[in-house]
C-alpha cells in the first residue's frame, strides 16, 4: 500500500501533475520547468523530489543541470499504470496547452545560461 500512496500523494498536487504532462514531450531541466510554471526552483525542486521518490520521473545530471523525464514506470506497477493513464488525460487543458508553448523559450534560458556559464568558465 506504501507505493499506491507515494504515487497518489505525488499526483495529488496540481503542479507536479503538470509537470508529468510537460515531460510526456521530451526532458526538462529545473530551471525550464521553473519558467514554465511561473514556481520559484526550490518549490520545483520539492515537486521533483516528490515525483522522484514515486517513482513517476527519473533524473540525469548534465554538468551542473540536472535533466528530468518521465520513468518508464517500471519502479512501481502504481506509477506505470498513472504514467500511461495521464497520457490520455488533460490534453484539451488551455492552461497546459500554454504551458507547452511556453516550452522553447523556457529552453532558450538553458542555453543562454549555458553559454554565460561557458564565458565565466572560460570555456566559451
Amino acid at each position: 500500500m506504501k507505493l499506491f500512496l507515494r504515487v497518489m500523494k505525488a499526483l495529488s498536487d496540481p503542479n507536479r501533475v503538470r509537470v508529468l504532462k510537460l515531460l510526456e514531450n521530451k526532458a526538462l531541466c529545473v530551471c525550464e520547468i521553473t519558467e514554465v510554471l511561473g514556481l520559484a526552483q526550490p518549490t520545483v525542486s520539492s515537486h521533483m523530489k516528490i515525483l522522484e521518490d514515486a517513482g513517476l520521473v527519473k533524473k540525469v545530471r548534465q554538468g551542473t543541470w540536472m535533466i528530468y523525464s518521465q520513468s518508464d514506470g517500471s519502479e512501481s506497477e502504481y506509477a506505470g499504470t498513472m504514467l500511461v493513464t495521464l497520457k490520455n488525460w488533460l490534453n484539451d487543458d488551455n492552461g497546459l496547452q500554454e504551458m507547452l508553448k511556453a516550452l522553447p523559450a523556457a529552453a532558450c534560458l538553458r542555453v543562454s545560461n549555458l553559454k554565460v556559464k561557458g564565458t565565466e568558465n572560460g570555456t566559451d
